[in-house]
């Protein structure tokens, strides 16, 4: 809980496996990267060095594990190969994954004056096609992609940057990260937010519900569980 008496102005989201459920899809196609560079994909590797965090970080993190030194230009085209093949594997999908309840809760979220923002590991190009496909990308006013940020998480520096930019898009708001709850579903995700001094909701979206209450400060298991009324008592108090 915070003491920092600060009034609830944002409420900050990460993309993949709280969005979209989709962590499978990127699983895959990092495993075909690794397969084309004659690795063999281990699903604890990627489960420690790739959730939460950007494909840049990842895939440097996994391929140096390996003993593979590659070049930013030899990364660049990684990362835009799979890009294309997310884009491709999307579009094959009758339906995307956008997780249940989130259009209601972004509205609910509206409807309380709330600002809404996205920090993610994830280029942003990327991001902006989903939510332009699902239809919400309207709700989010910034959005931090992966592409944009030196650091990827656990540094807070997306999270730092997401409130930069509430502040220059209306400098009357005077945001804080103490201003801020973020709802993240990985331990990387959740500690980027608690450096960057944000209380944070933990999802239980891709660890179980038990992990993300030992490690956030809320824990759900779905966005209709988060009672906003009671955080923002919680952070007046």
């Amino acid at each position: 809980m915070s003491d920092s008496n600060e009034m609830l102005k944002a409420v900050i989201f990460d993309f993949n496996g709280v969005i979209i459920n989709d962590e499978e899809i990127h699983q895959e196609l990092i495993n075909e990267i690794l397969l084309g560079e004659n690795l063999r994909p281990d699903p604890s590797e990627y489960q420690e060095l790739c959730l939460g965090r950007s494909d840049r970080a990842c895939l440097l993190d996994i391929l140096s594990r390996r003993g593979r030194m590659v070049s930013d230009d030899y990364l660049d085209n990684l990362i835009e190969a799979k890009t294309l093949a997310y884009r491709k594997r999307i579009n094959t999908l009758e339906e995307l994954p956008i997780y249940p309840e989130l259009k209601d809760f972004l509205t609910h979220l509206q409807q309380h004056n709330l600002r809404i923002g996205l920090v993610t590991g994830t280029i942003l190009s990327e991001v902006k096609f989903i939510l332009e496909k699902a239809d919400i990308l309207n709700y989010f006013e910034v959005i931090v992609g992966g592409d944009e940020i030196p650091r990827s998480k656990p540094e807070p520096d997306g999270y730092l940057l997401a409130v930069e930019r509430f502040n220059e898009l209306d400098p009357t708001l005077q945001l804080t990260p103490e201003s801020c709850l973020v709802i993240e579903d990985t331990p990387a995700g959740i500690e980027a937010a608690k450096r960057a001094k944000m209380e944070v909701v933990g999802i239980a979206n891709t660890y179980p519900y038990h992990f993300m209450q030992r490690l956030s400060n809320w824990a759900i298991d779905y966005f209709s569980d988060l009672d906003i009324e009671r955080v923002e008592k919680s952070l007046t108090s």
